[in-house]
């Protein structure tokens, strides 16, 4: 399995923006895809964004369109969260995941990843 570590999270005014992190360790990451969930207290987690392992295709929860973009430095063996706009709403624990693909497929459920990181808090002040 590929070891993830998410950086980036803190505290943010509302308006504002963050770059989430998530570097991988264990594996390249060519050959995964990646996701980004979150969840708030007492909320289940929610799907936020996903990325095929090529880069070409992503995919956006609703709530997060035309604010977030993930992007993928596969160089780099980071997959990242650029977060503008930022709402309070969004205030949550950050989570990046993997799975080995054998083609560009994209996933939005969390069962479909086999990897996680461990968190990064992402607090939005009003």
């Amino acid at each position: 399995q590929v070891q993830l570590v998410e950086s980036g999270g803190g505290l943010v005014q509302a308006g504002g923006s963050l770059r989430l992190s998530c570097a991988a360790s264990g594996r390249t990451l060519s050959n995964y895809a990646m996701g980004w969930f979150r969840q708030a207290p007492d909320k289940e987690r929610e799907f936020v964004a996903a990325i095929s392992r090529g880069g070409s295709r992503t995919d956006y929860a609703d709530s997060v369109k035309g604010r977030f973009t993930i992007s993928r430095d596969n160089t780099k063996n980071t997959v990242y969260l650029q977060m503008n706009y930022l709402k309070p709403a969004d205030t949550a624990v950050y989570d990046c995941a993997a799975v080995r693909t054998f083609d560009g497929s994209l996933f939005r459920t969390a069962g479909s990843y086999a990897s996680w990181g461990q968190g990064t808090q992402v607090t939005v002040s009003s």
